[in-house]
């Protein structure tokens, strides 16, 4: 009809083998958890962090004793074999004249690991991780010795102790052994003790920021929206990222409670991301694609090489030889299936319309580069 305007389609062709088996899994996706047209709405607190508010991470160099055998062979990791001998001075033993009788293997020397929160305070206890730094084959035991964490300053924070879990096993036989989890890696509940503050003030700030985990000017136009509608003007957004808070006339610590508590429905990029090495694809709601048309072709040629033994029979003079044999098929395939994908189509769409093409989720990987290449794919794709 000439009045009428017709969307041209474009077409892709894929390999038949590629494209087998998809809506098996992501019908079943869709099941399980149903895709709404709306987004979910979110308290503020839960999509942001407060500017200057962030954990500091801490780093410590310690000695792990108690091993049964399983700790650094002290011939070849010199630093634990020094580290051990000014440990024992400093405790009153003085084992110098005597180091080379030093053979030891219940000793293992660590990286001891933490994060210090915010508004942490002195006497708060946190975690902390311990890492062999030697040769050591296991810290399952073992009891970490006082260990002082320091920062990025050089400062001391945190000081840490006490016995590991690993989480982790071997067991041995006489001709193999089967290890489960890491045995050289392990955890201190509570171990750590804070020892100095982070200092920040938050009484006394004028201005406060506001960070959105995901950027977004729609999301932080509607957080800017529903604050000053409770406290007045006081938000302003500068970019995708940041709000800022104007508390002059406000109780900073009352307000960005009631501020936390807000409600807003956080918007997002459509966005395709796709793992290739576990065949993982994710899909927003909000990901549309033009109009396209998707064809599956079926050629499949299989070439089997099967070679025999000709023997020939004794005192015959002949010699043995090695036949040839192939055997070669070629299947074209009966069934051909093509898809048609209208303009505006969404992920429960786009499932639906690939139904006739039934192919699995790591051959999807295929479909959406190439739509995406095609020009049809509105959204970023993002592969992993």
């Amino acid at each position: 009809m000439s009045g009428q305007c017709q969307t041209p389609m474009r077409f892709s062709s894929f390999h038949p083998v590629i494209y087998c088996r998809f809506l098996a899994f992501f019908c079943g996706f869709l099941l399980l958890f149903p895709i709404f047209s709306s987004a979910a709405t979110v308290r503020i607190k839960d999509i942001t962090d407060m500017e200057g508010v962030r954990s500091n991470q801490l780093i410590g160099y310690g000695l792990v004793v108690g091993l049964n055998g399983t700790g650094d062979r002290l011939t070849n990791t010199i630093f634990t074999r020094e580290t051990l001998i000014s440990m024992l001075n400093r405790l009153g033993v003085n084992i110098r004249d005597q180091e080379t009788q030093l053979q030891t293997h219940d000793v293992a020397a660590v990286m001891v690991t933490a994060d210090l929160p915010p508004f942490a305070h002195g006497g708060n206890r946190i975690d902390v991780t311990v890492s062999a730094a030697g040769d050591a084959s296991s810290l399952t035991g073992g009891t970490l010795l006082v260990t002082p964490l320091m920062a990025a300053d050089g400062e001391v924070y945190a000081v840490a102790q006490g016995s590991l879990a690993t989480n982790a096993f071997t067991a041995r036989g006489a001709a193999a052994s089967i290890t489960r989890n890491t045995p050289t890696s392990g955890h201190i509940a509570n171990g750590g003790i804070v020892e100095r503050e982070v200092p920040f003030d938050l009484t006394h700030r004028a201005n406060l920021h506001l960070s959105l985990r995901n950027p977004d000017f729609t999301t932080a136009s509607r957080m800017t929206a529903i604050i000053n509608r409770t406290f007045g003007p006081i938000a302003t957004v500068q970019d995708p990222r940041t709000v800022l808070l104007n508390l002059t006339s406000h109780d900073p610590v009352p307000t960005l409670s009631r501020i936390g508590d807000l409600m807003v429905t956080p918007d997002t990029p459509a966005k395709v991301i796709v793992d290739e090495a576990s065949g993982t694809i994710i899909m927003g709601a909000d990901v549309r694609i033009s109009t396209v048309a998707v064809a599956q072709g079926n050629l499949t040629v299989q070439v089997t090489e099967t070679p025999e033994v000709s023997q020939p029979g004794p005192f015959s003079g002949g010699q043995t030889a090695v036949v040839p044999r192939t055997n070669v098929k070629v299947d074209t395939g009966k069934d051909h299936h093509l898809a048609m994908l209208p303009g505006g189509t969404t992920l429960r769409g786009l499932v639906s319309g690939l139904n006739a093409l039934g192919v699995g989720p790591r051959d999807m990987i295929s479909i959406l580069q190439a739509i995406k290449a095609d020009g049809a794919l509105q959204a970023e794709l993002e592969m992993r």
